[in-house]
């Protein structure tokens, strides 16, 4: 008797077959602007090999080691203009939120580096490869204007240049705005009490000039800050760490851009996919993964998550009745005519 793991492992095997074959979807139900996002999420990772004798890790070390996969997301969605003073009041929640657009024929994947055919295969180029289908499969005339929004990993915005050379199409770049929030966060809590109001004025005021589209002046005047303020080496260190954070994605914070042509500025399906897709299923209590059996589970995962599941099991079984059947139609024409 298989056990769930093994067909688990069987059921995935015909995942890649099915996203081969997935049609693209219909225009009419597809929006004017195309999204990209990624992510990366941890995966804990059962030990390979014998097992070691038990030594004290040491400052800074996990027990339990992680392997990363990289969640990818690519949806249309119809415009949302709005100004930078409305995001503000929404975020301060003076506002109720307004009826923005949902994403529309939103796609997920999940892929660790693993051994494919024996060439080691990067997640991330996996991820970014989809990409590249995706663009060519749901935007083939280029005309649907294509952001990609991503937090500040570097790894994956060096992707992103590769992609753009590799489709030959634009692509708007833009850094969560969100992970932003948490870098003024940060650095309001050098200079006010965790909690206060005075923080959550510095935090408005700088994301305020953020989507004026004034990022020089806000990285201009953290460094002022910095000199200026008797601060402690801790805080100086980490109000360096939002100034070079804020510096090195510069080019990605266009967010007056954004706002003007109705793109969007949060990576919250990405940070959602995270969640539901590796999360939620793959760091229960105790849970330890091969990469196999991982990989197996987040192809599945994916498959569900996308809405695909009855399709998904239509098209297995029906290639498992081709491969386990191969002269099953001739013996039913034969069948017929003897009959």
């Amino acid at each position: 008797m298989l056990s769930l793991e093994q067909m688990n492992g069987q059921m995935a095997s015909a995942a890649a077959g099915f996203w081969a074959n997935e049609p693209p979807p219909a225009c009419e139900t597809e929006g004017p602007i195309m999204v990209l996002t990624a992510d990366g999420k941890g995966v804990p990772m059962r030990r390979e090999g014998p097992s070691q004798k038990h030594v004290r890790l040491k400052r800074g070390e996990k027990a339990n080691r992680k392997r990363q996969a990289c969640v990818g997301g690519v949806y249309t969605i119809e415009p949302f203009a709005r100004t930078a003073e409305d995001v503000v009041h929404e975020w301060q929640r003076k506002t109720s939120v307004q009826e923005r657009p949902r994403p529309q024929n939103k796609k997920l994947r999940a892929e660790l580096t693993r051994l494919i055919d024996g060439q080691e295969i990067n997640g991330k180029d996996r991820i970014f490869g989809w990409f590249a289908e995706q663009i060519q499969l749901r935007n083939p005339t280029h005309d649907k204007p294509i952001v990609c929004l991503m937090d500040g990993d570097r790894a994956l915005w060096e992707k992103v240049k590769a992609l753009i050379q590799t489709v030959g199409v634009p692509i708007l770049c833009i850094l969560d705005v969100f992970h932003v929030l948490e870098y003024l966060w940060s650095a309001a809590y050098c200079f006010h009490p965790e909690g206060s109001r005075e923080a959550e004025a510095f935090v408005t005021d700088r994301l305020r000039r953020l989507l004026h589209g004034e990022v020089g002046y806000v990285i201009g005047g953290l460094r002022q800050m910095q000199t200026k303020h008797m601060l402690s080496r801790s805080k100086r260190e980490q109000l360096s760490k939002v100034i070079s954070y804020l510096s090195n994605n510069r080019a990605y914070m266009r967010y007056d851009v954004c706002l003007s042509q109705g793109y969007p500025i949060g990576s919250g399906v990405v940070e959602g996919a995270c969640r539901h897709v590796v999360k939620d299923r793959m760091e229960g209590t105790g849970m330890r993964w091969c990469i196999a059996g991982a990989q197996a589970m987040l192809d599945l995962r994916a498959v569900y998550c996308n809405g695909d599941w009855q399709i998904f099991q239509k098209y297995r079984i029906k290639t498992d009745i081709r491969r386990l059947y191969p002269y099953r139609a001739q013996v039913r024409r034969l069948y017929r005519k003897t009959a």
